[in-house]
C-alpha cells in the first residue's frame, strides 16, 4: 500500500527536494504554507495537493489535518520544515517579532506533531521528522530568537522520541549546521561547490531516516558540508 506523506512548511529548498523524493517513491504527498500561490509548480510537477496553514495557529492547524484525514488518509510521515527569525541586538528585539519567531519555530512544531501523534498512536505506527538548525545546539550573537525556538524544537523532538518510540512512532530531529542551496541563482554560491548543503542529499537522509528498521532508531541526525567547521 502507497504511504503518506504531508510537509508542513514549503518553500523551494529542502520541502521541495522532499516533495519530490517522496513522489518518486510512490507516495501520496500533501505540502502546507501560509501561501499555497507559491507553491502551484511544485504541486503541478509532483501531483501533490496544497494546503493553507497557519503553523502557529491551533485552529489552522487542526483543519489542516481534517482536511489531510478526509482527502489523503493515514499518514505514515509528517515533516515540519516551518521556521521564523527576529534578528539584532537583544537590547533592539521587537518582543513582538520575537513572539512570533517563537510561535512559528517552536510552538507550530508541537501543533504539527502533536496531531501527527494522535492519529500515528491510533494506526500504531509513524515517522514525524522536525528540522532544527545550527541554532538547535549552538546560539549565535544577535539570534538569540532563533536560538530560542530551534532548542526548543530539539528538546519537543528529544522528549516525543523518548515517549513515542516504545509505541511504533519514530521521531527524529535534523541539525542542519549550514546553509542549505536555493537553486542554481543562490547569491550565496561563492562559497565553493560544496559550501552550501544540496537540499537533495538532504531529502535522502530524512527518507532513510524515516525508513530505519526499528531495531535500530536514531532520535537525532547532523548534516553539514563537509567543508563546515564545527
Amino acid at each position: 500500500m502507497a504511504e503518506t506523506a504531508l510537509i508542513v512548511g514549503v518553500g523551494r529548498g529542502l520541502s521541495a527536494s522532499l516533495a519530490r523524493l517522496f513522489k518518486r517513491e510512490g507516495m501520496t504527498v500533501g505540502l502546507a504554507a501560509r501561501n499555497t500561490s507559491k507553491l502551484d509548480a511544485l504541486t503541478k510537477e509532483t501531483g501533490a495537493k496544497a494546503y493553507d496553514c497557519d503553523a502557529s495557529d491551533p485552529k489552522s492547524v487542526a483543519a489542516l489535518f481534517s482536511r489531510v484525514d478526509k482527502d489523503l488518509g493515514p499518514l505514515d510521515v509528517v515533516v515540519y520544515n516551518a521556521s521564523a527569525r527576529a534578528r539584532g541586538p537583544i537590547t533592539d528585539l521587537d518582543p513582538t517579532a520575537v513572539h512570533q519567531a517563537l510561535m512559528v519555530s517552536c510552538y507550530g512544531g508541537f501543533l504539527v506533531a502533536q496531531a501527527a501523534a494522535q492519529r500515528m498512536l491510533k494506526a500504531g505506527k509513524g515517522t514525524i521528522l522536525l528540522t532544527g538548525a545550527s541554532a538547535s545546539v549552538k546560539g549565535y550573537p544577535q539570534s538569540a530568537p532563533f536560538a530560542m525556538g530551534k532548542f526548543g524544537l530539539r528538546g519537543l523532538a528529544q522528549s516525543m522520541a523518548r515517549e513515542l518510540a516504545p509505541q511504533n512512532v519514530h521521531v527524529a530531529h535534523f541539525v542542519i549546521d549550514g546553509g542549505i542551496r536555493q537553486g542554481p541563482d543562490d547569491p550565496r554560491g561563492d562559497r565553493g561547490a560544496d559550501g552550501l548543503l544540496s537540499p537533495d542529499a538532504i531529502a535522502e537522509s530524512y527518507l532513510h531516516i524515516h525508513r530505519q528498521h526499528r531495531s535500530a532508531w536514531t532520535w537525532e541526525v547532523e548534516l553539514r558540508p563537509w567543508v563546515e567547521k564545527f
